[in-house]
């Protein structure tokens, strides 16, 4: 008789078989991998092998180990990409869809789910919290590519990244789901405290979620991320690889640095999520253009890839063991209000009035992708719950179901449309670009004019 680990082990391997192969058959095609991942995953877990299908509700405590590692990873993924050095003026976009965009998105999700849904306030709340952060995980097909392109691509055509709109486009979004990953934690922090408070307490609650869950958490992720970053850039760029082992684990750093900066700033009460990514950043920027950020960007790639293959496959089969079965119509529309209606209308407001023409806001507002990060969100807050915050609790099932829609409609729109929609916006960059050179009187990229007296 076949045991039951047995047959798992061989969804394991169908899922990291799937990550290593799929890519090659993908390219430029409207379906991606995540599709691909969780009609795998719904397809082996309806089948009956024995082997029952994961329940994501019911052990929340595995789902909050596994997407934390995903996201993780992922964060420093991101922050080695980014090709743009740290400024306020050049990050310009990323301060509007953090400081403006994520509220909005935040708030018109909680009234959606208050007024809607009929939720209470702290799960409307959480709702909200959980929904707003644009997923690093599952956005590989409209995010930065590996670093060094945007300067090599600088260095051919004369132009800065900044004025190229795809490359604002793909930078605004990797930087934005590198941050608003760890800012969306004082936000679900603010929802479990808000199911703890009691009427006589009145707001002495805000006075430690402004002051220890926004300001400390975040000043600690933000400060350690910079030291132990630049701490990784002394240890990767100053002591070369001088055996064959070395050079065998090169990009290992990548992983091993996640892990200690997270943990290490997760022990002194800071937001991990915030500081990996803040490290990736100094890291980034230590050696601007030394290759060997690509060999540091490859591995944890490769480790998130394998990684989301496998949360993904868990996630179809939660979704064929009934994750939405209590799924309403309301909250089916209230999922797709969220991603067709709030993200959108909420990028156009924080965008209003940047650099960036109509078309590169359009792609910024609709590719605000929702994923793992979710997930962990999620799985954190009802684990963090007790019985005084049982509000949360119980409505733990409708909480899961909707998410869980508004994940697998993000995975199937967003993805069937990435490639399309990009390769339609980089013709569109092709042709501003032509006729901006052909009005300069096609003084182009590398165009010499005549010599004086000529």
């Amino acid at each position: 008789m076949v045991e039951t680990y047995h047959l798992a082990y061989v969804i394991l391997g169908l899922a990291i078989f799937g990550a290593a192969v799929l890519p090659r058959l993908l390219s430029h095609r409207p379906l991606s991998l995540p599709i691909i991942y969780v009609a795998g995953g719904y397809a082996l877990f309806s089948l009956p092998h024995g082997v029952g299908p994961p329940d994501m509700v019911g052990n929340s405590g595995v789902v909050e180990v596994l997407t934390e590692l995903v996201v993780i990873i992922a964060l420093m993924g991101a922050g080695l990409k980014i090709d743009r050095p740290f400024s306020w003026r050049g990050w310009s976009v990323t301060w509007r869809l953090l400081a403006v965009v994520m509220p909005l998105t935040i708030a018109a999700t909680v009234l959606l789910g208050y007024w809607v849904i009929g939720l209470q306030v702290a799960t409307a709340v959480l709702l909200g919290a959980v929904i707003a952060p644009t997923d690093p995980v599952l956005a590989a097909d409209i995010e930065s590519g590996p670093p060094l392109t945007e300067l090599e691509e600088e260095e051919a055509s004369g132009e800065e990244p900044e004025d190229v709109q795809e490359h604002s486009v793909r930078f605004a979004l990797s930087s934005e789901a590198g941050l608003n990953d760890g800012l969306a934690f004082p936000f679900t922090n603010l929802a479990i405290l808000l199911a703890a408070a009691s009427a006589p307490a009145g707001f002495a609650w805000l006075t430690e979620w402004t002051l220890y869950y926004v300001l400390y958490k975040i000043v600690v992720g933000v400060v350690t991320g910079i030291v132990l970053g630049y701490l990784g850039g002394v240890v990767i760029f100053r002591l070369p690889a001088s055996s064959r082992v070395a050079e065998a684990m090169a990009g290992a750093e990548a992983l091993s640095g996640t892990l200690i900066i997270y943990g290490l700033t997760e022990a002194v009460g800071g937001y991990g999520f915030i500081a990996v990514f803040v490290g990736a950043l100094v890291v980034r920027q230590f050696e601007w253009e030394h290759h060997y950020y690509r060999t540091l960007n490859d591995f944890a790639v490769m480790v998130e890839r394998l990684l989301m293959a496998v949360v993904l496959v868990l996630f179809g089969g939660a979704v064929a063991g009934g994750l939405l079965r209590p799924l309403t119509w309301t909250g089916i529309g209230v999922g797709l209000a969220i991603l067709l209606l709030v993200r959108p209308i909420a990028g156009a407001i924080g965008l209003w009035g940047s650099d960036l023409a109509w078309p590169s806001r359009l792609v910024i507002g609709s590719y605000g992708i929702r994923g793992i990060g979710s997930f962990y969100y999620l799985s954190y807050a009802l684990n963090e719950a007790t019985f005084e915050e049982f509000e949360l609790v119980i409505a733990a099932d409708r909480l899961w179901a909707l998410l869980g829609f508004v994940v697998l409609a993000s995975i199937l729109l967003h993805g069937v449309t990435a490639s399309a929609v990009m390769d339609a916006f980089e013709r569109w960059e092709d042709r501003r670009q032509a006729e901006a050179a052909a009005d300069s009187g096609g003084a182009g990229p590398g165009f010499e004019g005549p010599e004086e007296g000529e």
